[in-house]
């Protein structure tokens, strides 16, 4: 098997995954579906002369004594790859992400403002929260990239691997990556305020350690930018509070309202046209009513109201309002609406027009497009 050439076939197809097997065509995913290559599936020994060639002595090694490995490489004049090799039924798997060499902008990701807006705060922490593959890395990759162009900052990653490479415009960017330039999150994390950051990005939080030192890095007037696999605003409170044990609940809860910034979670819903995914976003600013709701466990699930209620002022919205904007601009279908919203229900009521008078929330995302 050649492995560049398989790479190129995912290229053209503008595909976001490849999957090796042995015995099994390659597989890519396209617009969030899987689809087999008409080419014949490789065995155990082409799999692994593959790793031979693309894994360094050091990931062999790794590899070798782990079973799994995760690291990123570049094809030149075609594009960077996040890969993860790993055993199942004893023979090697591989699994490529595909990365452009260049870092789209946020019109480009089809992104709202607000996100663009955000990137500027001058301190606090703003976590990218979404499932796998829904376009958090891009989007923290378009915002490093916005600050980078526009001001200058000392900018610090920590990341597992190293995705985007960024280069130096008018900030200065330093990309650490785990296992090749430091240890792990933790251990990168712990002498970071030395290196005279005013932005860091962590891959992802993972564990307590990194959750606890993200924190103190935006109470000491950074700003922290991360991800969460959660899937809205709400989960994310709920989350960071679950990292801690329970008798710290409360100074956790105290220390997350005083220091996020913001939460921008991410849900990619396929196009109507067939072609391509458009992105639908929820973004909660920490106003003093939310940050109010995040110190108070029983008022934690009013946050979702108290993001739809800061539309006009604050520049938030909830998915359901981001999803109904991007219905009634006919760039996704009813079905999928449905399908990826939070409360079906009550949003197929909306769309037929049943509502409450009082509720002016609504109404610059119900405005303008014909249904369909």
């Amino acid at each position: 098997m050649n492995i560049i050439g398989v790479l190129e076939k995912m290229s053209e197809l503008n595909a976001s995954d490849l999957h090796l097997k042995v015995g099994s065509p390659p597989v890519v995913r396209v617009d969030g579906t899987l689809q087999p290559l008409d080419m014949q599936g490789p065995n155990q020994e082409e799999l692994v002369k593959i790793a031979d060639q693309i894994l360094t002595p050091r990931q062999k090694r790794i590899f070798d004594d782990t079973k799994e490995v995760d690291f990123g490489f570049g094809v030149p004049g075609l594009s960077r790859f996040r890969c993860n090799f790993y055993v199942q039924r004893g023979t090697i798997c591989m699994v490529f992400r595909r990365i452009p060499f260049s870092v789209p902008g946020f019109e480009e990701l089809a992104l709202p403002a607000a996100a663009k807006d955000l990137s500027m705060s001058p301190r606090g922490l703003i976590l990218v929260t979404g499932t796998v593959g829904s376009g958090k890395s891009t989007t923290l990759a378009a915002m490093i990239e916005n600050i980078n162009a526009t001001v200058r900052k000392s900018i610090i990653t920590i990341e597992d691997p190293v995705e985007f490479l960024v280069r130096d415009k008018k900030s200065v960017i330093s990309q650490r990556e785990v296992g090749m330039d430091t240890l792990s999150f933790g251990e990168g994390l712990k002498h970071i305020l030395r290196q005279d950051p005013d932005v860091i990005l962590i891959g992802e939080i993972r564990d307590v350690e990194t959750m606890s030192i993200a924190l103190m890095a935006a109470d000491t007037g950074h700003l922290v930018l991360s991800t969460l696999h959660t899937t809205d605003a709400a989960q994310t409170v709920n989350r960071v509070i679950s990292f801690y044990q329970p008798h710290q609940h409360e100074e956790v809860r105290f220390m997350l309202a005083s220091n996020l910034r913001a939460v921008i979670s991410m849900r990619l819903i396929p196009r109507a046209d067939g072609h391509g995914r458009v992105p639908a976003v929820e973004i909660m600013v920490c106003t003093a009513a939310i940050r109010e709701y995040i110190v108070d466990a029983g008022k934690t699930p009013s946050i979702r109201m108290a993001i739809q209620e800061g539309v006009s002022q604050y520049g938030m919205q909830t998915f359901d309002q981001a999803i109904m904007q991007l219905y009634r601009k006919q760039l996704i279908t009813l079905e999928n609406a449905l399908k990826f919203c939070t409360n079906p229900s009550e949003f197929s009521l909306r769309v037929k027009g049943i509502e409450a008078t009082s509720d002016k929330t609504w109404e610059i995302f119900e405005g303008g497009g014909a249904k369909h």
